[in-house]
């Protein structure tokens, strides 16, 4: 119980500090709910899994983590690799690899190997989150423009059916997925205490209110597509334990693992430096394996550290796990009071919401100021890895853009000298 022990040490569980992290957690938990629905359907599960996830995720991470305002739950930067688990080994796959992958978290975690995943070069990581930020905007066109097709295959392959399919893109879906896309970015402009309001619950409260008072039958919906979410907790579940069906899923389970290793740390050193806190890396592994243990045995699947959650967390009082809790806490009474209402929720919806998460992973003033001040080398690292998720696969795009990153310091290496004769 890393992440609670450190908040005691620190004198956060002190009266004082309940009331600024209860009121944290709430905000988080709200703004969760359209954010794990959508990430859920994005990777080609059921909705109400995003929400598991968040839920047995959020706990695990925010007791046992190694920083102590780091919110987990499914992110945007898992779906590339989730929707191609799901498309060749099913749900069930997806959560056998899932729960391989906490395994690895812990033993990278044990053998203290959390240091060596912070120095993964800024040209990769800019490559490959700007690659998914891509995949991710594409791969909602279908939702957002109301396109009559159901695009399978590589990503050049979706694409090209998806261009293909424009000229009998619904106008109607698509005027509800332009509201909803302004409902989701205006809020940062409004003035300080109206700009509070999460852009991503705004456009979901406005949308799925107008779709239950009107039914309208062209817009299609959670209910219509996916059915009604449960309106009650995650219950355990048992997995299969074919061996050779575990030894078929291990690497999607270790790519799961870089991934969500990768995301865990990177988010929890934004968190550092908004917090002014000090994270522990090798005991936020810990916390994430244990997050990726439990999540799948409870109907979830993968997570990680959440940085727009996170942030999110920071910038309403949040200073201790307490905040973390109340997030989970959020959801959980969310399921049971309004689960019912989940059904009216528009797929064009949330897909405008994905558009802004896939525009805020893109990092595309940071990878502009990267070309203009970076070596050509970097420049070449960050083309490069984009190219590769893009186009062929995150693991090897990571690789390669770590090889690449690691020949410029060759020219820097002076030969040893012999002094011996």
């Amino acid at each position: 119980m890393f992440a609670l022990v450190e908040a005691w040490h620190a004198g956060l569980f002190r009266r004082r500090y309940w009331l600024p992290n209860i009121v944290a957690g709430l905000i988080v938990g709200v703004v969760a709910l359209p954010l794990g629905m959508a990430f859920a359907i994005a990777s080609g599960v059921k909705p109400e899994q995003g929400l598991y996830t968040a839920i047995v995720a959020g706990l695990c991470v925010s007791v046992f983590g190694g920083s102590r305002v780091q919110i987990a739950g499914p992110t945007g930067a898992f779906i590339v690799i989730l929707a191609d688990i799901v498309a060749q080994h099913g749900i069930d796959g997806l959560q056998i690899a899932t729960l391989m992958a906490g395994a690895i978290l812990l033993l990278l975690a044990i053998f203290r190997l959390g240091a060596v995943i912070r120095y993964i070069p800024p040209p990769v990581i800019i490559g490959f989150t700007a690659g998914i930020g891509v995949i991710i905007w594409v791969g909602q066109w279908k939702d957002f423009f109301g396109l009559p097709v159901a695009p399978e295959g590589h990503f050049h392959q979706k694409l090209w059916a998806l261009v293909q399919a424009f000229p009998d893109l619904s106008w109607a879906v698509t005027a509800v997925a332009l509201v909803s896309l302004v409902l989701v970015v205006v809020p940062r402009w409004l003035p300080y205490r109206l700009g509070r309001i999460p852009g991503p619950l705004l456009a979901l409260v406005v949308l799925t209110l107008m779709q239950a008072l009107f039914g309208f039958e062209w817009l299609p919906t959670i209910g219509s597509v996916y059915g009604d979410i449960p309106r009650a907790l995650p219950t355990f579940q048992s997995l299969d334990w074919d061996y050779a069906r575990w030894l078929q899923l291990l690497g999607p389970a270790l790519a799961i693992a870089m991934l969500g290793a990768i995301e865990s740390l990177l988010s929890a050193s934004v968190a550092d430096r908004m917090a002014g806190t000090r994270h522990h890396s090798n005991r936020e592994l810990f916390g994430q394996g244990l997050a990726n243990i439990f999540s799948p045995l409870f109907g979830g699947f993968a997570a990680t550290g959440a940085i727009a959650r996170t942030a999110t967390n920071i910038r309403s009082g949040g200073s201790s796990p307490i905040a973390g809790i109340v997030h989970a806490v959020t959801l959980i009474l969310i399921i049971l009071v309004l689960a019912p209402y989940a059904g009216h929720v528009p797929l064009a919806t949330l897909a405008a919401i994905l558009f802004v998460v896939a525009w805020n992973m893109s990092e595309i003033p940071h990878a502009l100021t990267l070309f203009r001040r970076a070596s050509w080398l970097d420049t070449l690292t960050l083309v490069v890895t984009f190219t590769l998720t893009v186009f062929l696969d995150l693991v090897v795009a990571v690789c390669v853009g770590v090889v690449l990153s690691w020949l410029q310091f060759i020219p820097r290496l002076k030969p040893h000298k012999n002094t011996t004769g």
